[in-house]
């Protein structure tokens, strides 16, 4: 494996993970699309939008957590947030109506499309320059890369 190549992925993730860590793209949606929540309501409805991890789960609260990186009382929190902000409800479970999954109200849906609009005008700057061909082959080695990663 070519180590400079690495080296530079690896120093690319950092930056990037860096500039993702401040939440500017959710604190731009917010700002732009005047919308009155916190920046970890933003990341549930993006979780809720994202669904299960595999066919048959819901998305719980659990899951909400889990992939916030919380414990499950700061995940639970910050889902009844974006429950009380409208912008997801609980439902009773299809397979167990003791248990409660998550979903995305109209609001929340509405709240998804405005933050990937804001998502993809940040990236479409990132590669202004870029060619067409450049962007199609950055978009087919990162999805590699991101199903690589998770293995």
């Amino acid at each position: 494996m070519d180590q400079e190549a690495l080296n530079d992925v690896e120093r690319g993730m950092v930056r990037l993970r860096r500039g993702m860590s401040r939440q500017r793209l959710g604190k731009a949606a917010i700002r732009e699309h005047n919308l009155p929540v916190d920046v970890q309501v933003l990341h549930v409805v993006d979780i809720v939008d994202e669904g299960p991890e595999r066919p048959g789960q819901e998305v719980s609260v659990g899951l909400v957590a889990a992939r916030l990186g919380v414990d499950a009382s700061r995940g639970s929190r910050i889902v009844a947030e974006a429950v009380k902000s409208g912008y997801v409800r609980r439902v009773a479970s299809q397979e167990d109506g003791r248990r409660i999954h998550l979903e995305l109200t109209d609001a929340g849906r509405a709240v998804v499309e405005a933050t990937r609009r804001t998502r993809r005008e940040h990236f479409a700057k990132a590669m202004r320059n870029w060619t067409d061909a450049e962007r199609a082959e950055f978009a087919r080695l990162l999805s590699r890369f991101v199903e690589g990663y998770g293995d």
